[in-house]
């Protein structure tokens, strides 16, 4: 054996020194193979190599070193080679949708179904679909043109296209397109009833409020892109660099970044400042996570950079949106060499921790990933405005039926008085001022009614209240304000507030039903901490999962300083003297080999930082997986530290021994084969492949015919991980063959270097070398619950919002954390649904629709309590998108609880997307990582946390928050109070309008159906923009129905959105009902008054607009419920302002009913009547409400009377009388 490794090892040798291509980082740097001894190369750290001094130099900090991202965030679509998916954890199954699956509808479930939404850089590319690049040579790349230039543009408007295009988005909306056509209607001289300017002013003033807004926001785009276009860079031009502005930046050309800048476009990496050809880059920018990635040149490409030259060809996929994603070619001297997404460096992301870099650009400006990108999150609407738009369609029929009862009439009486019409002075039919008779101003009895009709729109328009909308939008700035501000929901640990992303949809966070919620970083905290160890069948964990009664930090010296690694992590003492004894030689190698595992088969990258002493630096161990974090710190604490990792090798300490390992080949996690593994060349001349991933992918490659004693134990081990909410990885290894070396090195060569079948083809070649492993053993590592996360899941319950959880973990691990999150109970029952086959799954949920009818009675009443569901991927792969999605539904609309383990992203999607189609309950989805995405954005509302995962989920949310626990203020507090006071500013705003048009109705009634007014128009127009809008504002904004302490103390009363009492049909017609008994009392009261006296129309038409405007703002004051002085000023100040507006109105000669409020304002009937008109129209309403609230009080008044009296006891009777919170209708 010893002699065929030998023969292996040669063959490795000879192989590198014929520069076999191997993508980085996985190839063979041939120098690396005649260096030094390893000890003297560390001992002497070369000045350029970032990852021994770049935490020394105090010059280049490291930025945010402790934000790392989620393991397992990787996508099932990407290919084996892809090197940027720097996923781990085995448990986990998660995947990012990229691309645009277009017309075709997206399937959740079937395994095809994962090739719908993928990207062009996720598919195979062939060659008529490939761009062209010359690097150095931007002319013959552009000879045609076709491929953009660097300039960006984020702006909407220019100066010529502002105007139109500004107004066509705007009358997007129906209401304006309505408003538009009273306007013009108005301005025809047959059908002119206000004065023309004053007809266009509300709709005017809401488009130049809403362009304004919008011209500002494009002026500060175009500024940013100005700013971005004229920055400079530095482009090889005459084999010389030279300063060029980024907007003329060209592909093909050749750029030079230096440290701290940003890449002005996607560029692929030829050459570093690092002589293995390394960089770091931080993607803040293009997806929020601000831990360091590497970057990696070709070989080839470093060589011909310092021999000075800049040729070759690049073929590579046309622009795409997946940022994880690059597939491409290389021709240099003739070589072919394959490039994959650690080669190219995107806009947008900012060079760190090394000197320069070069690169050339293949994407330029609109063309580049980040740009593809930037088309945001889908735009939503609430239930309440969906809704309305009901209520506005009834309104309008409402508004029709009463402008042809108008019209009717007026050509009843016209037709009655044909004979006296030639000397009524209104319609004047015969003109004699000519000395001939002459037919003028009327048109007939039929074209009169139809004018007639017309008219009457126009004089009832405000029946469609304008003003609303922009109401609306206030209070939800308003609420999102104070929701910003809430100390509640303000991480202390993340130094993050609550942040409102989408200002649509507050209203919606008051009737949540269901809540949808990744596990690992959003249950739990995603700080991975390495608990336990089985190796070789030895479980090293007392039993109980923890490696519990000592810290240790290991450390070495170099240089005479001390290296020791940034966190400690708590060991077995036993292991521990058991590596440094080595009791059996045997052993002490599979314990050797399980440890080297940890240590190699990563994609870690070490860099050293400085501490307040000068002579102990800190290695700092970046990724983006806290689970692959987590192992090499393990390894480090027993004696493995990994000291340094290049293109071609790596360094680790071996309990004081410096070792380095030539890395041969390095096949990444991905989601299909669930491994990673790692080629090693050891310093022993052996080659080794290590192997770590989920149970259930790495026990089909172990070598049954060995060692089934370790396999039994070490399944054994891994149940008692798993029941302890531990996150489980098993790690195996075997020893290569020369002949199998050479196999895998001419497959792995052929595989990487084709652009045609490249990701099939190196997961053939990965499944082929991981196989036939001898199993080493396994790890626990604990991610541990977010504080108040048992306290919330209770009180959401309690709320009766069901909870279900979509993780990527196995079944074992998801119940132990929702027993522990008290998700599940003692008192359920648990189905579980794992099949592997259509048959099976339709099977297991009859089983299961059985038991629940036995458990429930067939209702999903209370008892449905009783019952959770546990269900897998691999089953959902035959449910969705099946004939057996509607069983599912069934049975899980039963089930208080439904856990969903080891599924996709796009099956968490799906899983949102089976309960959105079939019930009109309102959904909320909620995660930290970009696997989360594609559910956030099914869901009704989407609430990302802002945790160790990067921020992709936060950017494409509607709500972000760093906690879980803030659910519960952020919905049964904030989103009760939302909706409540949303609800009732609707139903003000249509009674509030609906008032004011009924007495311009009974009006018209008592003046031959001619359509002229009394009120003036300028008090018409300034009715809903002045008089009565601060008012229903304010109170949409600051009014309480209840307290923060009694919201979250009785989780019930949330039961009043899921109800819908704020806001429903039955409360409609009943506001109608009292808008039309107001608006009698107030017409007719004063009619009846001033019968027969001497007073004009005009005064008349003040005493009316004074009375509305009093009626209106009494009637809102009597639903406030928490009063303040902004309150009182807005109430009592809008009554005050409109009397000064009536005045001012009628104080000037120029318009009608000059000194009109003057006169009948001296006289006591004028305020007489106006109490009276107060009184008898607000008493029936304060009659009913106290009737109602005495005899049918609702949940939220007796809790509010308990708030009252603060009595004890009756409080604890509220939880006696809630009422019971009933599922709504399907659709």
């Amino acid at each position: 054996m010893h002699s065929a490794a030998v023969e292996a090892f040669d063959l490795w040798i000879t192989a590198s020194r014929q520069h076999l291509s191997i993508p980085s980082p996985t190839i063979l740097n041939t120098r690396d193979l005649d260096t030094p001894p390893v000890s003297s190369e560390i001992e002497k750290p070369n000045s350029t190599d970032p990852t021994m001094n770049s935490g020394m130099d105090s010059k280049s900090p490291l930025e945010n070193p402790s934000n790392k991202e989620f393991a397992g965030s990787t996508s099932s679509r990407r290919s084996i080679s892809s090197l940027q998916s720097k996923a781990s954890a085995g448990n986990s199954i998660k995947e990012v949708a990229f691309g645009d699956s277009g017309s075709r509808p997206v399937r959740y479930g079937s395994r095809g179904a994962e090739s719908d939404a993928l990207s062009t850089s996720q598919k195979e590319i062939n060659e008529e679909d490939a761009r062209l690049v010359y690097i150095n040579d931007p002319g013959k790349t552009n000879e045609r043109y076709e491929f953009a230039g660097n300039s960006v543009r984020t702006s909407k408007y220019s100066i010529v296209t502002f105007l139109p295009k500004n107004l066509f988005e705007q009358f997007h909306r129906v209401a304006y397109i309505y408003f538009l056509v009273i306007a013009v209607l108005n301005q025809l001289p047959q059908l002119a009833v206000f004065g023309r300017g004053a007809s266009i002013l509300p709709l005017a003033f809401v488009l130049l409020v809403t362009a304004i807004k919008d011209a500002y926001e494009d002026y500060r785009r175009r500024r940013s892109d100005k700013i971005e276009n004229n920055r400079l860079a530095s482009v090889l031009v005459n084999d010389q660099f030279q300063q060029k502005k980024w907007k003329h930046i060209q592909v093909g050309e050749v750029i030079k970044i230096h440290a701290n800048e940003t890449m002005p476009c996607d560029m692929v990496l030829l050459s570093t400042s690092d002589p293995t050809g390394v960089a770091y880059v931080e993607t803040t920018n293009l997806d929020g996570e601000s831990n360091l990635k590497t970057r990696y040149a070709k070989q080839e490409t470093l060589s011909k950079i310092n021999e000075g030259k800049f040729s070759g060809l690049i073929k590579c996929e046309k622009p795409n949106r997946n940022v994880y994603g690059f597939l491409a070619n290389m021709e240099i001297d003739g070589k072919l060499l394959s490039l994959g997404p650690s080669n190219i460096i995107l806009r947008g992301c900012v060079l760190k921790n090394t000197a320069w870099a070069l690169g050339v650009v293949v994407y330029a400006g609109r063309e580049t990933k980040a740009m593809l990108n930037s088309s945001g999150a889908p735009s939503k609407r609430s239930w309440l405005e969906t809704r309305m738009n009901y209520e506005i369609i009834t309104l309008s029929f409402f508004l029709a039926a009463l402008c042809t009862v108008v019209s009717v009439c007026a050509a009843v009486w016209l037709r009655r008085h044909r004979d006296e019409l030639d000397y009524i002075v209104f319609f004047g039919k015969q003109e004699y001022s000519k000395g001939v008779a002459k037919d003028y101003n009327y048109y007939g009895w039929g074209a009169e009614m139809f004018l007639t009709f017309l008219m009457a729109v126009i004089v009832f328009q405000i029946m469609i209240p304008i003003s609303l909308y922009i109401s609306m939008e206030l209070v939800r700035v308003g609420q999102a304000y104070f929701m910003i501000r809430d100390t509640q929901m303000y991480d202390e640990a993340s130094d993050s507030r609550f942040q409102c992303r989408s200002l649509n949809i507050n209203e919606d966070l008051g009737q949540i039903k269901y809540v949808f919620s990744d596990k690992t970083g959003t249950l739990t905290e995603n700080k991975m901490e390495f608990r336990c160890a089985s190796i070789w069948g030895v479980d090293f964990s007392d039993g109980n999962g923890a490696s519990q009664n000592q810290q240790n930090s290991y450390s070495v010296e170099v240089d005479g300083n001390i290296w020791r690694p940034k966190m400690s992590v708590k060991v077995d003492p036993e292991l521990l003297r058991f590596l440094r004894m080595g009791k059996d030689a045997k052993e002490d190698n599979h314990v050797h080999d399980f440890f080297l595992a940890l240590a190699a088969c990563n994609t870690i990258v070490p860099l050293v930082v400085d501490t307040s002493d000068p002579h102990v630096k800190l290695v700092d161990y970046q990724g983006e997986s806290p689970d692959e974090q987590a192992l090499v710190y393990a390894a480090a604490a027993y004696g493995f530290m990994l000291m340094k990792r290049t293109t071609g090798y790596i360094v680790i300490d071996v309990q004081g021994d410096r070792q380095r390992f030539n890395v041969l080949g390095l096949h990444e996690f991905d989601s299909e084969r669930k491994r990673m593994s790692v080629i090693l060349g050891c310093p022993d001349k052996t080659v080794k492949v290590f192997v770590k991933g989920a149970d259930t992918s790495m026990f089909s490659v172990i070598d049954r015919s060995l060692n089934m004693d370790v396999r039994h134990k070490t399944e054994a081990h891994l149940r008692t991980y798993s029941s302890l909410g531990l996150r489980t990885l098993v790690v195996g290894m075997r020893e290569l063959s020369a002949t199998e070396f050479e196999q895998w090195h001419s497959s792995f060569k052929a595989a990487s270097t084709s652009l045609i079948g490249r990701a099939a083809s190196l997961r053939e070649v990965a499944g082929n070398v991981e196989n036939r492993l001898c199993i080493l053993g396994a790890t626990g590592i604990e991610d541990k619950l977010q504080q108040g996360v048992p306290e919330a899941i209770e009180s959401l319950r309690m709320a009766g919002i069901k909870v279900w959880v979509l993780t990527g973990d196995k079944p074992e691990t998801a119940i132990s954390i929702g027993y522990s999150s008290k998700l599940l109970t003692d008192q359920m029952t648990l189905i579980t649904i794992n099949s592997n086959s259509t048959e099976s799954c339709r099977r297991r949920l009859d089983d299961a629709m059985a038991m629940s009818d036995n458990n429930t009675g067939g209702t999903s009443g209370p008892g449905s309590a009783l019952i959770a569901l546990i269900i897998d991927g691999t089953s959902l792969v035959y449910i969705l998108d099946s004939e057996l999605e509607e069983k599912l539904f069934q049975l899980a609309s039963r089930c208080s609880v439904v856990l969903c383990c080891r599924v996709a992203p796009l099956q968490k999607a799906g899983i949102v997307a089976l309960v959105k189609k079939r019930t009109a309950d309102m959904t909320l989805a909620i995660g930290d990582g970009a696997n989360d995405v594609s559910m956030i954005q099914t869901a009704a509302v989407g609430v990302g946390i802002s945790g160790q995962e990067g921020r992709q989920a936060v950017m494409a949310s509607d709500f972000a928050m760093g906690q879980f626990r803030f659910l519960v203020p952020l919905l049964l507090v904030h989103g009760h109070w939302n909706y409540q006071r949303m609800g009732y500013m609707i139903l003000y705003n249509f009674y509030r309008n609906a008032v004011f048009v009924l007495i311009l109705f009974w009006y018209v009634l008592f003046t031959c159906f001619t359509l002229t007014t009394a009120i003036t128009e300028w008090s018409s127009m300034l009715y809903s923009v002045i008089y009565t809008s601060v008012p229903t504002i304010v109170v949409g904004i600051l009014d309480k129905d209840l307290s923060r302490n009694t919201l979250q103390r009785w989780p019930q009363l949330y039961g009043a959105g899921h109800r819908q009492e704020c806001y429903n049909n039955r409360l409609f017609w009943l506001t109608m009902i009292d808008t039309l008994w107001q608006s009698i009392a107030a017409f007719f009261v004063p009619l009846h008054a001033y019968w027969g006296s001497t007073i004009d129309a005009s005064s008349l038409g003040d005493l009316w607009t004074l009375a509305a405007v009093i009626l209106v703002n009494l009637h809102l004051a009597m639903d406030v419920i928490r009063w303040n002085w902004i309150s009182h000023a807005a109430i009592w100040g809008s009554i005050i302002a409109s009397f000064v507006c009536v005045v001012i109105i009628d104080a000037l000669p120029i318009l009608p009913g000059y000194w009109a409020i003057f006169h009948i304002g001296k006289t006591w009937l004028f305020w007489l009547c106006l109490l009276v008109i107060v009184v008898s129209a607000l008493i029936p309403r304060f009659v009913i409400k106290v009737l109602y609230q005495y005899y049918r009080p609702c949940d939220v008044q007796i809790a509010r009377e308990t708030e009252k009296f603060g009595s004890q006891r009756e409080l604890g009777a509220v939880e006696i009388e809630m009422n019971q919170i009933l599922d709504p209708p399907r659709r």
